[in-house]
C-alpha cells in the first residue's frame, strides 16, 4: 500500500517538509529544493551544510546558544565553532539529523502555539505532561524526542494530560 506525501506531510501554509527546509534556510543554503521526504533523506545521508545550523541558531529568537541547545542538536558549542572555520565541510549525517528533527520540532511547535516565539519559550519551560521535564532538554535521545512529538500532538488536539 503506498502512502502519498500528501498524508506524510499534511498542506498548511506550506508542508511541514517546507516550513522545516526554511528554517534551515531554504533552498538557498540547502543548494537544492525539496519536495519529499526521500529528497530530505537524501540531503540528511550526504549531511546537511554546516551554514544550515548557522541559519537555524541565528533565527532562534528565545533560544540560546545554550547547553540545552547543544544536547538538542548533538554538537556541543565549542564544536559548532569550530565548524564555522570549515564552512564547506557537511555536518555528519548524526548531526544532520539532530539539526533537522529539532528543526522539525520547531516548525510543529510553532504551529501550534502560533508564534516562532512562543514555541521556544514552550521548549524551554517545564511541561506538566512531561513530568515537569523541559522539551528541549528530552531531545538528546530518540525516546525524549517521540516524548516531545506525542506531548506536542496531544496539544495540537487539546489533550493536555
Amino acid at each position: 500500500m503506498a502512502i502519498s506525501a500528501e498524508k506524510i506531510l499534511p498542506e498548511g501554509n506550506g508542508t511541514e517538509l517546507q516550513k522545516v527546509a526554511e528554517l534551515l534556510g531554504g533552498a538557498r543554503v540547502l543548494a537544492r529544493r525539496l519536495t519529499s521526504a526521500l529528497d530530505a533523506h537524501e540531503l540528511l545521508l550526504s549531511g546537511l551544510p554546516a551554514s544550515a545550523l548557522d541559519h537555524l541558531v541565528g533565527h532562534l529568537v528565545v533560544i540560546g546558544k545554550t547547553e540545552s541547545l547543544e544536547k538538542a542538536v548533538g554538537m556541543s558549542l565549542r564544536t559548532w565553532q569550530r565548524r564555522k572555520d570549515a564552512p564547506a565541510k557537511p555536518l555528519s549525517q548524526e548531526q544532520s539529523g539532530r539539526a533537522w528533527k529539532f528543526a522539525e520540532i520547531l516548525a510543529k511547535a510553532t504551529d501550534v502555539f502560533g508564534s516562532q516565539v512562543e514555541a521556544e519559550q514552550w521548549l524551554e519551560r517545564p511541561a506538566i505532561g512531561l513530568d515537569q521535564r523541559r522539551p528541549i532538554d528530552l531531545l538528546s535521545t530518540p525516546a525524549g524526542v517521540e516524548l516531545v512529538e506525542d506531548h506536542l500532538e496531544r496539544l495540537e488536539y487539546g489533550v493536555y494530560a
